[in-house]
C-alpha cells in the first residue's frame, strides 16, 4: 500500500462555515518536524512511600482539560493540574505537592485503569479486587461499585455518548457491560449501592479447540484492553493469549461479528498464538484502532477495512510486559507509547517508516501514557521510576494549543435561539474554578464540534453530499474499499437522525 502523502487521513475534510463567517481551523500538529520538551514531573507517592502509576488519563472537557488523574499499585486516585509551573530543579515530590489537586485510597488493591465519565464529575476505577467502583472526584466519596468479575479488572470503556453504559475486562477471560442505572438499593450500614452486569461474555478469546482449560491456562487469556467503538453498539477486545482483536455488537453477543489479526493469511500460526495485545486505543471519531501487540509493534487497522489487516505498523519501542501502553492522538495524526526500555515513543501516522521521536527522561519501565484531549502536543507518561512527566510539543505551526482534531462538520444554518445559548454558557465546573471565564471564538467553536450528536443541526447525508458539493482534487491519506468509498466512516460513526443507523456489522459477514 502506497504511503499516505498527506498530513492526515481527514486532511482533505474542507473547512466548514459557520452562519456565513469562515471558521479558523483549529490547530494541530501535522507533518513538520517536532520535539517534545519535558515541562514538568511529579513523584507518585503517599506518606513518604514512593508506589509506581498503573494508569493516567487527562479530564475530557475541554474546560478541566488541563487536570490529569493517576492510578497506582497502592490503589490510589490522585488529581494534578497540569498547568503549574513544576521547574526541573525542584524535586518531584515538591512538585507533586505543588500540582496536587487531591488524592484518596479507591481500593485496596492496584488500579489497573480509571476513567472519567459525566462531564468530569466522575471517576470509575477498576481494580485488582476484581471490582469497578465510581466515585465522585470532588468530594471523593463512593457512589457505588460493580461486582461480577472473579479476576483482577484490567480495563474498561465508557460507551461514547451514554457515560452510564460501559464494558470492562477482566482477568477472569470475560468482558462485560454495565449499566449504572441498574443499581441496587445500598444496605443501611453501606453508602455506596451495588451494579450487577447486563451482560457478560465468558472466554471471550478461548481457542476453539480449547474447551476445558486449567485455572492456570484461563489467566493467559486474560482480556486486557476493551474499547467501545464510535459506532454505538460494537465493541473491541484484546487478549494476552494472541494478537488477534475481536469486534463483537452488543444486541446479540452469542458470536464475535469480526476479527482482525496482523498476519491474516496464518492467523493460526504459531507467532500469532504467542503474541498478546497489552491495550488498544483509537481516534476522536472512531476511524483508526490501535493495537500494542507484545512482538514489540504496533499495528493500525482502519475499522471500516478490517478484512485488509493493518494498513500500517510502528516498530522501535520495547512492549515487554502489558504494562506498557500505547494511545493514538485524537486527530489520529501520532501514536505515543510507553515501553520497557525506560523511554516514549512517538510516530508520525503517515510515517511508518520514520523513526520514531524518542522521549528521554524516565528511569524504568514506561507503561501508562494519555494525550491530552484538547491542548494539542500535551502529553503524559508515567513509568516504574515513580514518576509522572508532562511534555510538551515544540513546533512553530502549532501556537495556539487548543483541540487537535482536524476534523470539520458542516453545519447548516443554527436557529437564532440555538446560537445564543452557545455563546451564553456559564461559568465552568468545580474542576475549573478560578480558570479565565471569558469566552473566544475558538471556544465556541470547540464546544459546537464537542457536542452531543443528538443535539447536532442537521447533517446532509453522504448521498446529498455527493451530489451537492462540487468536485475537487484530493490526496487519500488511505486506500478505500468500494464499500467504503459508498459509505464513508461519517455514515457509520456519525449517521443523520434521517437515516438507519449502520454499525460495523454491516460491512461484514457474521461468523456462523
Amino acid at each position: 500500500m502506497a504511503t499516505p502523502k498527506s498530513e492526515s487521513f481527514f486532511l482533505n475534510i474542507r473547512s466548514r462555515e459557520l452562519i456565513g463567517f469562515k471558521a479558523r481551523k483549529r490547530s494541530y500538529f501535522g507533518d513538520v518536524a517536532t520535539d517534545f520538551t519535558e515541562i514538568g514531573a511529579v513523584a507518585v507517592e503517599h506518606h513518604g512511600e514512593e508506589t509506581p502509576p498503573l494508569a493516567v488519563s487527562f479530564c475530557k472537557t475541554s474546560k478541566n482539560s488541563h487536570i490529569f488523574a493517576v492510578s497506582d499499585e497502592d490503589g490510589y486516585v490522585s488529581l494534578f493540574d497540569s498547568r503549574r509551573k513544576l521547574p526541573s530543579f525542584a524535586c518531584h515530590r515538591e512538585n507533586a505537592e505543588k500540582a496536587r489537586i487531591s488524592d484518596w485510597i479507591a481500593h485496596q488493591n492496584a488500579i489497573f485503569d480509571l476513567c472519567w465519565i459525566k462531564e468530569d464529575t466522575n471517576i470509575l476505577t477498576a481494580s485488582g479486587d476484581q471490582t469497578i467502583k465510581i466515585w465522585d472526584a470532588e468530594k471523593k466519596k463512593c457512589t457505588g461499585a460493580l461486582m461480577g468479575h472473579t479476576g483482577s479488572i484490567k480495563s474498561l470503556c465508557s460507551h461514547p455518548t451514554n457515560s452510564d453504559i460501559l464494558v470492562s475486562g477482566s482477568r477472569d477471560g470475560s468482558f462485560a457491560i454495565w449499566d449504572l442505572r441498574c443499581k441496587s438499593s445500598p444496605k443501611s450500614n453501606c453508602a455506596e449501592s451495588f451494579v450487577f452486569p447486563s451482560a457478560v461474555v465468558k472466554g471471550a478469546h478461548l481457542l476453539s479447540q480449547s474447551k476445558r482449560v486449567s485455572r492456570r491456562k484461563a489467566a493467559s487469556m486474560s482480556i486486557t484492553s476493551v474499547l467501545y467503538l464510535k459506532d454505538e453498539v460494537s465493541i473491541a477486545t484484546a487478549s494476552a493469549v494472541n494478537s488477534i482483536v475481536k469486534f463483537w455488537d452488543t444486541r446479540n453477543l452469542k458470536a464475535q461479528i469480526t476479527q482482525a489479526c496482523p498476519h491474516a493469511e496464518s492467523s493460526s500460526a504459531k507467532e500469532t498464538r504467542l503474541h498478546g495485545i497489552s491495550s488498544l486505543s483509537q481516534d476522536s471519531n472512531g476511524v483508526f484502532l490501535t493495537a500494542s501487540c507484545m512482538d514489540h509493534r504496533i499495528y493500525l487497522y482502519n475499522v471500516l477495512q478490517l478484512d485488509k489487516g493493518p494498513i500500517h505498523q510502528f516498530s522501535g519501542c520495547r512492549i515487554e510486559s502489558f504494562y506498557v501502553k500505547s494511545e493514538i492522538c485524537p486527530n489520529a495524526s501520532h501514536i505515543l507509547s510507553g515501553s520497557s526500555d525506560g523511554n516514549a515513543y512517538v510516530w508520525q501516522v503517515n510515517k511508518p517508516q520514520a523513526d520514531p521521536i524518542k522521549l528521554k527522561s524516565h528511569d524504568g519501565e514506561v507503561t501508562a501514557v494519555d494525550w491530552c484531549p484538547n491542548e494539542a502536543g500535551k502529553i503524559v507518561t508515567s513509568s516504574d521510576d515513580y514518576t509522572v512527566r508532562l511534555w510538551s510539543l515544540e513546533n512553530s505551526r502549532c501556537s495556539s494549543m487548543r483541540s487537535p482534531s482536524s476534523v470539520r462538520r458542516r453545519v447548516m444554518a443554527i436557529p437564532s435561539t440555538e446560537c445564543r445559548k452557545l455563546f451564553t454558557n456559564g461559568e465552568p465546573g468545580w474542576l475549573a474554578k478560578g480558570s479565565d471565564s471569558a469566552y473566544n471564538s475558538d471556544d465556541v467553536l470547540n464546544q459546537i464540534n464537542s457536542s452531543d450528536p443528538k443535539n447536532m443541526p442537521i447533517i446532509r447525508t453522504p448521498e446529498a453530499q455527493k451530489k451537492k458539493i462540487p468536485s475537487f482534487d484530493t490526496k487519500e491519506a488511505f486506500e478505500e474499499t468500494p464499500e467504503a468509498s459508498l459509505n464513508s466512516p461519517s455514515s457509520v460513526l456519525n449517521p443523520p437522525s434521517s437515516v438507519k443507523r449502520r454499525t460495523i456489522r454491516d460491512y461484514f459477514l457474521v461468523t456462523p
